[in-house]
C-alpha cells in the first residue's frame, strides 16, 4: 500500500506489462508507467520474435506498441502511461504531432513523449493547445526545462511533465541530481503547470534523494522499485544526505520563466544522442 505521507507519484519505467503486474503486487500501488522505443525493443515478446529471426513491418510495430500500452493501461487505469513518438534528427514537429494524436487515441490516460529539442517543443506547444497531455523527455538542463515551461504555458496542471535524465548526466561525470534540485527550485516561482518527473534513475540513492527533494514524480526500472519494496517503501527524512562522490556539481542558474521558449538555449549533445539512440532501437525492430 502507498506509504503514509508519500506525495511523490511512483512510475515504473519499462515496456513489459508483466513487470507492471509484478510491481503492483510488490508495492500494492503504482501511479503510472513510462515507455520509450528502447524499452519496447526489450519487451520479451519483441525479443523473442527477433531471436527467431523475425522483425516487424512499420505498421506491425505500431500495432505491437499499441497492444503493449493498452495492456499496461488496463493495470493502472487511474494512472498515466507515457507513450513516445518516433523521432530522429530529421523528424519535423508536424510529423511528431500527427503521431502524438494517434498515440493519444490508443488509451485514455496517455502522456505523449516528445524530445526536449526545437522540433519537439514546437510539437508540444501545439499538442497542449489541442488538449494532449505531454511528457517532455531527454531534458538535461535548466534552460530546456524553462523552454518546456514556456512552450506549454497554456496547459493545465497535471497535463505536462518534464523528464530530466539524471543517470546519463552521472555517466559523464556530472551530478544529475543537481538538475532535479535546480529545476524544482526554478519552477517554484512558476504556476505549477509543469511537473518534474525524475527519470533515468539508476540507483536507490537516486530515488531516495528525489523523494527528499520533492520531485512530483519518479520513474524507475523494475529493479529499483523492487529494492524499494524490499526496503519497506522507506521515505527519507530531512537528515538524509545524498553522496554524489566525485561527480561534478551543476550550479543553479537564475533563469526567468517569462520568455518565449524560442529564446532559451535548448541545445544539448545528450538530447541529440538520446534521439539517435531511441530511433536506432526502434529501427532495429523493423524490416
Amino acid at each position: 500500500m502507498r506509504p503514509e505521507g508519500l506525495k511523490t507519484r511512483i512510475f515504473l519505467d519499462g515496456g513489459d506489462p508483466g513487470e507492471t503486474r509484478e510491481v503492483l503486487g510488490l508495492l500494492g500501488f503504482l501511479d503510472g508507467q513510462t515507455t520509450n522505443p528502447t524499452l519496447i525493443a526489450k519487451n520479451p515478446d519483441a525479443r523473442r520474435r527477433l531471436e527467431q529471426g523475425g522483425k516487424f513491418s512499420a505498421e506491425e510495430i505500431y500495432r505491437f506498441y499499441k497492444s503493449v500500452v493498452r495492456e499496461i493501461s488496463a493495470f493502472i487505469p487511474e494512472g498515466s502511461v507515457s507513450v513516445e513518438v518516433y523521432a530522429d534528427r530529421d523528424t519535423t514537429a508536424e510529423k511528431m504531432l500527427l503521431q502524438g494524436k494517434e498515440m493519444s487515441s490508443w488509451i485514455p490516460n496517455a502522456h505523449i513523449k516528445f524530445p526536449s529539442s526545437r522540433e519537439g517543443l514546437r510539437a508540444a506547444e501545439q499538442a497542449v493547445r489541442e488538449g494532449l497531455r505531454v511528457n517532455m523527455t531527454l531534458c538535461f538542463t535548466q534552460e530546456q526545462a524553462a523552454a518546456v515551461y514556456a512552450a506549454t504555458r497554456s496547459a493545465e496542471k497535471g497535463t505536462v511533465f518534464v523528464s530530466p535524465f539524471i543517470g546519463r548526466l552521472d555517466d559523464r561525470g556530472e551530478n544529475g541530481m543537481d538538475i532535479i534540485s535546480n529545476i524544482i527550485r526554478m519552477y517554484s516561482r512558476g504556476d505549477g503547470h509543469v511537473e518534474v518527473l525524475t527519470a533515468s534513475v539508476r540507483t536507490s540513492a537516486h530515488m531516495y534523494y528525489a523523494l527528499k527533494l520533492g520531485s512530483d514524480i519518479i520513474t524507475a526500472p523494475f529493479r529499483i522499485l523492487k529494492e524499494w519494496g524490499e526496503q519497506g517503501l522507506r521515505i527519507p527524512g530531512d537528515a538524509y544526505e545524498y553522496n554524489a562522490g566525485t561527480l561534478m556539481k551543476i550550479p543553479y542558474k537564475e533563469i526567468a520563466l517569462s520568455k518565449k521558449w524560442q529564446d532559451y538555449n535548448i541545445s544539448h549533445d545528450l538530447t541529440d544522442k538520446g534521439i539517435e539512440k531511441f530511433s536506432e532501437d526502434w529501427n532495429s525492430l523493423i524490416t
